[in-house]
């Protein structure tokens, strides 16, 4: 399919806004407006340009591409924007895709707060919303709705995931690092009951200031504590700043753990593998997993010049499953397409045997990984190996535990 765009000033958002499309044709009578329309809003500038931002549009239009370029004769169209990490400029976005565009379908979402926003406008639209980037499991359970699915992973997922898959290999005495601020007390609470529920001990604690560039009084107490693990409950630069500090004090290297809650492959690269090693988290996926996934991913890095992150490889993912729902059932009808991508298992480059619960949480397979030291890795793209695949009944937040309204009870 050939794409071109093209680039305007949006007078709600003041985003930039790009557009790839194909000339026009007439579709089958499902399909409002003879084409399905979608918007992908993400951080384009931030600090999740790197793992998710532009090249996540390479992804979706990799689906598109593997489609066939159209659907029941309907041309696809692809809307971007930069977010700006802000709720009133990813509202203002969206709300102008509704009543100018005709969007069918949002992807993307990354931050928390725009993608909590733009679901609630979703919904009152009656379009579909495929949540990729933001990590707050609250999407799927108080703030669930008919109208969006989350596909990638979660806070539940990424650090019961972590913690449980790290204890139940024996490593029991713990110390948590927490970012002082409502996420990083989050992920503190979610870490401290799951190693507690799996017979581990919380040793000692620390809360560091956000952000913070100075980690060397953490590390050294987390590394007096004698704990076997050191919990890095924080994302981003925090994350980065801790483990690059732990590497400079030797302290995976003198048998300590660094278990990060929430890490992509690029922050290993800023990182580096000879400060990084050692580090253990979760992850969605990774291009490494197996033929079809490294196949997958060199076709994307041909293309980008850049191997997939695990977002990447989810926006991917979900675009595809959602064009085969609407080349399924002949529409683009938001709640037809959303019970058929429901009713259809995800087999393809991400997930192997992954479902849609009532609640809009893609449930799939995740992995407990472990970063390599130099001496191991035989190129810049072998980064990790994977210590255990955390089964999918285990990996996400279970059915009984959920206060989404749509959970029957």
């Amino acid at each position: 399919m050939q794409l071109s765009r093209h680039f305007a000033i949006s007078a709600l958002s003041a985003a930039i806004l790009t557009a790839s499309y194909t000339p026009a044709v007439f579709a089958s009578d499902g399909i409002s407006d003879n084409e399905i329309r979608i918007g992908y809003l993400a951080d384009m500038s931030g600090i999740y340009r790197d793992p998710i931002g532009p090249l996540g549009q390479d992804a979706i239009e990799m689906a598109i591409e593997d489609i066939g370029g159209s659907v029941h004769g309907a041309n696809i169209v692809v809307f971007s924007a930069d977010d700006r990490n802000s709720p009133d400029v990813g509202s203002s976005v969206v709300r102008e895709w509704i009543d100018e565009r005709n969007v069918d379908m949002v992807t993307g979402l990354v931050a928390s707060s725009v993608t909590l926003a733009a679901v609630r406008l979703l919904e009152d639209a009656d379009k579909l919303g495929l949540v990729n980037g933001a990590v707050s499991s609250g999407v799927t359970n108080e703030h669930c709705s008919p109208n969006h699915i989350h596909w990638v992973y979660d806070t539940w997922a990424m650090s019961n995931g972590t913690a449980k898959a790290i204890t139940d290999e024996g490593y029991k005495n713990w110390y948590l690092l927490s970012a002082d601020y409502s996420f990083g007390h989050a992920l503190e609470a979610d870490v401290e009951r799951v190693v507690t529920e799996n017979g581990g001990t919380i040793v000692g604690r620390a809360r560091h200031p956000f952000p913070n560039s100075d980690f060397s009084s953490f590390m050294l107490q987390a590394q007096a504590s004698g704990a076997d693990v050191i919990a890095l409950n924080n994302a981003g630069g925090d994350t980065i700043n801790a483990v690059q500090t732990a590497g400079e004090f030797g302290i995976t290297q003198a048998g300590q753990i660094l278990a990060g809650m929430v890490l992509f492959s690029t922050d290993i690269r800023s990182i580096g593998l000879e400060n990084a090693q050692g580090l253990q988290f979760t992850k969605a996926w990774y291009y490494d997993l197996n033929d079809e996934t490294r196949a997958w991913a060199e076709r994307f890095r041909e293309r980008t010049g850049s191997m997939p992150t695990m977002v990447h490889a989810g926006l991917y993912s979900s675009t595809l499953h959602y064009l085969e729902a609407i080349e399924a059932t002949g529409t683009d009808d938001t709640q037809t397409v959303r019970q058929q991508m429901a009713d259809t298992p995800i087999n393809d480059i991400f997930a192997t045997n992954g479902y849609i619960r009532e609640d809009g949480r893609m449930v799939h397979d995740m992995y407990l990984v472990e970063v390599k030291s130099p001496d191991e890795s035989a190129d810049e793209d072998d980064l990790f190996r994977v210590v255990r695949t955390i089964p999918a009944e285990e990996a996400f937040r279970p059915l009984s535990e959920s206060v989404c309204p749509l959970v029957k009870s």
